[in-house]
């Protein structure tokens, strides 16, 4: 992507994702009904159909473009870093991985990205609840759409999309034997959810809990590093 300078409509309107469009009508359209009701109703509406309007936004974003480097697959705050078997769906339950969870509020950009460049050597689609996001067991329980990525020297990665206590959906717009550059997009889910990142063992996370993500920018490990994981202090 060539670089240009950032407008104040850059902030104000960003490109929608396509599945904002018709939300985005609906919304509008309910706002109108609200508003010929009572008119503080009108308002309410007119401050979600602005909140539905950021919720699909899909910014360009600046990704760094080093080799080794494993970016933030969706805005956010990190939730947990754990270090935990892989997902028994990639066939990964064998093996051992140090996992980033990145959780997305409601008000969190939702367009997700994958972490680092490679080929999607596998993705399954797995049906269940619908449990609150933060909680730890929803990386077993929830709908989820698990992700296996080999890079070229043959590491392997794991992404899941996690449904929440909201999300209803998870649109996944990529599928096995594709392959992509780091930060491209891979999908979106709605409304409020979360994001897990399987690191191979010798990885080390270079963020914090609490820490807040940017999808496709902020830089959550690097292969080629040896630094030890890095902690973090509230200031």
């Amino acid at each position: 992507m060539t670089s240009r300078d950032i407008t104040w409509k850059d902030y104000l309107f960003p490109p929608l994702h396509p599945e904002g469009p018709g939300f985005l009508a609906l919304f509008a359209l309910v706002t109108l009904i609200l508003w010929a009701i009572w008119t503080p109703l009108g308002l309410v509406g007119l401050a979600l159909t602005v909140w539905c309007f950021y919720f699909f936004r899909d910014p360009e974003r600046v990704t760094p473009s080093r080799e080794g480097l494993i970016i933030s697959p969706a805005d956010g705050v990190v939730q947990s870093i754990i270090e935990t078997t892989g997902p028994p769906e990639l066939d990964l339950a064998e093996k051992t991985f140090t996992r980033v969870s990145v959780f997305m509020s409601v008000f969190d950009c939702h367009v997700n990205r994958i972490p680092i460049a490679g080929e999607i050597t596998k993705e399954v689609y797995v049906p269940g609840l619908f449990l609150n996001a933060t909680l730890d067991k929803a990386s077993e329980d929830n709908e989820r759409q698990c992700l296996l990525v080999k890079t070229e020297d043959g590491k392997e990665f794991a992404v899941v999309q996690i449904a929440g206590l909201v999300a209803r959906r998870i649109r996944c717009d990529v599928q096995a034997n594709q392959k992509l550059k780091t930060g491209e997009r891979i999908g979106l889910i709605r409304f409020g959810s979360r994001v897990d990142v399987y690191l191979p063992l010798g990885i080390h996370p270079l963020v914090a809990v609490g820490q807040k993500m940017v999808s496709a920018e902020t830089v959550i490990a690097d292969a080629n590093s040896k630094e030890e994981q890095r902690l973090g202090e509230v200031r």
